[in-house]
């Protein structure tokens, strides 16, 4: 182009406006060459272009709706935590009342048990106390009569030698004992 603006000032007939355009002949060529480019870009690159602008949409309509999958997903999943939540607590609650209520009829059952062990410890406790006195009673009575048989000797002198007639008599004379201290209020004698 600078070749024939060059050429154009050499011969002296160059105006003003054909300085900025370029020969006729010159316009047809690049007119040609563009049409050309146009054509392969048209026909090869154009539907390459295309068809990857077509995939990376298809690609990002599917994350989308991925995300959205997701996003329901997750609200999903929140409400069924939630659901089990209150199940698990709902299940906790009776879980403690079975608990309480369990620890009260244990403790009760424990009352009881214990009430009928004492009353049978203290029943045991009174037939022991009525053998020992009644134990008590026999030894005091043999201790009594030979006390009562070497005093009625003493006092008499001789030695009481029949022990039927020495039992009967130290028989009585306890029997005469219980009789007066059973006559007496609160059966201690004064």
């Amino acid at each position: 182009m600078t070749s024939l603006v060059a050429q154009a000032a050499a011969e002296g007939s160059v105006d003003g406006i054909q300085v900025v355009l370029p020969p006729l002949g010159e316009i047809f060529y690049a007119a040609l060459i563009l049409l050309a480019i146009l054509l392969v870009v048209g026909k090869f690159a154009l539907p390459r272009i295309y068809a990857l602008l077509d995939e990376r949409e298809a690609k990002i309509e599917e994350g989308l709706g991925a995300a959205e999958k997701a996003q329901e997903d997750r609200s999903l999943a929140a409400r069924e935590r939630e659901e089990m939540m209150r199940q698990a607590n709902a299940e906790a609650q009776n879980t403690r009342e079975r608990a309480t209520e369990d620890a009260r009829r244990i403790l009760a059952d424990a009352r009881e048990e214990a009430r009928t062990e004492s009353q049978r410890i203290l029943e045991g406790a009174q037939r022991q106390i009525a053998a020992e006195r009644q134990a008590a009673e026999i030894s005091l009575r043999a201790d009594v009569g030979l006390l009562a048989t070497e005093l009625a000797e003493k006092i008499v002198g001789e030695q009481l030698k029949d022990t039927a007639l020495s039992a009967r008599v130290v028989d009585r004379f306890l029997d005469e004992l219980e009789q007066d201290s059973a006559s007496v209020p609160g059966g201690v004698e004064r």
